[in-house]
């Protein structure tokens, strides 16, 4: 995931990401700050740090540190669920004055180990090969893990149909014997009417 968004000085924002249990999750940031003379985004904020916010699906705090103008962070998630990243600047000017618009460039990798060229390039072939292969397994056990937490997800949202669908069934079933029941009552109650004004 990358992307980039803009943001007031004093302004949380955050994202929401479906990771599964046991991954490493890399995120790596960079703000820009706007200058209004050059009317532009200036290539850095030198000064200015992010607060970076990690909670879990259970509403746990993860990861809460300060960061630089750029920076990298990771965590490990234990459970499987929606994790919430939050981003704010460390801005200690006055919400009132504090209108400087931010730029914050965003990547998010999830369950990846990336590989180091320069390590790459500076061991021979043999290990080389051997450092990819391990690498490849990495993200072969990740997909896998990736592809059981879908899996657990589908079979979840298959058992509440499956209920819902239940739960409809018995619904329609008790309002049929209901409008049985009243029209039998009904039957009844019109039958005891007419024979008591001796229609019948």
């Amino acid at each position: 995931l990358a992307l980039y968004f803009h943001s007031g000085e004093r302004e949380e924002k955050c994202i929401i990401e479906d990771i599964p249990s046991d991954t490493l999750v890399v995120g790596n940031y960079k703000v820009q700050r706007w200058d209004i003379h050059k009317q532009d985004f200036l290539e850095s904020a030198p000064g200015l740090g992010m607060f970076v916010t990690v909670t879990t699906p259970s509403a746990e705090v993860l990861l809460s540190k300060l960061y630089g103008p750029q920076g990298t962070f990771s965590f490990t998630s234990y459970l499987s669920g929606e994790h919430i990243i939050c981003l704010q600047s460390n801005s200690t000017r006055f919400v009132a004055f504090a209108g400087s618009k931010l730029r914050i460039h965003l990547d998010i990798r999830v369950g990846e180990h990336f590989l180091d060229e320069s390590v790459v390039q500076a061991k021979d072939k043999v290990n080389e090969v051997n450092f990819r292969l391990e690498h490849l397994i990495e993200q072969i056990h990740h997909i896998s893990k990736e592809q059981n937490y879908e899996r657990e997800r589908e079979e979840k949202f298959r058992k509440t149909s499956e209920e819902t669908n239940s739960n409809i069934l018995w619904w329609a079933i008790v309002q049929t014997l209901i409008l049985i029941s009243i029209g039998i009552w009904q039957i009844k109650s019109l039958r005891d009417f007419f024979i008591s004004k001796k229609l019948v």
